[in-house]
């Protein structure tokens, strides 16, 4: 489980691309530092398993599902990410629950620069639109944020100046993909409400 609180803005120092399948090498000094074999990182919100490591760097195997389901197909050498270490069980809970597992990308369809702070529009995906609430929780490329206005086809959240310069959405543009992560808790309470009772069986 991570917190979406990014420790790191690593760098894809090499990519090996499979007919279904890709092997991604990362730069990332800070979340190698106690690195092993099979430990879990968040790269750019997808939580992917460590298969090698060593000299500041690691590698993961990317497979087929995940790259349909987000933008880690569209990485290339050289592009920043941004990197969280799962969360030990004695770790403070800075951002909210996010499990690594993305729902959905989106595309940036707006920046609108404030006094000290940025606002940044975003297309919604309509099947997960209904999980999105104004002052609730979203993973936004790994980014634990709150959503600062919604409507069924878009949202927009408020960037400080921390988030701006220490991950990647302080440096992508209007129409860059990003990897969502809604709030789990939200699909639980749908997940319970839908189903039928014992109840309903009787």
């Amino acid at each position: 489980m991570f917190t979406g609180i990014v420790e790191e803005l690593g760098q894809v120092v090499g990519l090996d691309s499979g007919d279904d399948s890709a092997r991604l090498t990362v730069s990332g000094p800070l979340v190698t530092t106690d690195a092993v074999h099979g430990a879990s990182i968040s790269v750019n919100g997808v939580c992917l398993t460590v298969v090698e490591h060593g000299g500041g760097e690691f590698t993961v195997d990317v497979m087929a599902e995940t790259l349909r389901r987000s933008s880690l197909g569209a990485l290339v050498p050289g592009a920043r990410v941004n990197l969280e270490r799962a969360m030990p069980a004695s770790g403070r809970f800075g951002g909210h629950v996010v499990q690594g597992h993305v729902d959905g990308t989106a595309t940036i369809t707006q920046r609108i620069p404030g006094d000290r702070w940025e606002v940044v529009g975003f297309t919604l995906p309509p099947d997960l639109a209904r999980y999105v609430v104004e002052k609730g929780s979203i993973t936004v490329d790994g980014v634990s944020l709150t959503v600062a206005s919604v409507d069924d086809t878009s949202f927009t959240v408020s960037l400080i100046p921390t988030t701006l310069d220490l991950t990647t959405l302080g440096h992508k543009d209007v129409g860059d993909p990003v990897n969502l992560e809604v709030d789990v808790i939200a699909k639980y309470v749908e997940r319970l409400m839908t189903q039928p009772t014992q109840e309903d069986h009787a």
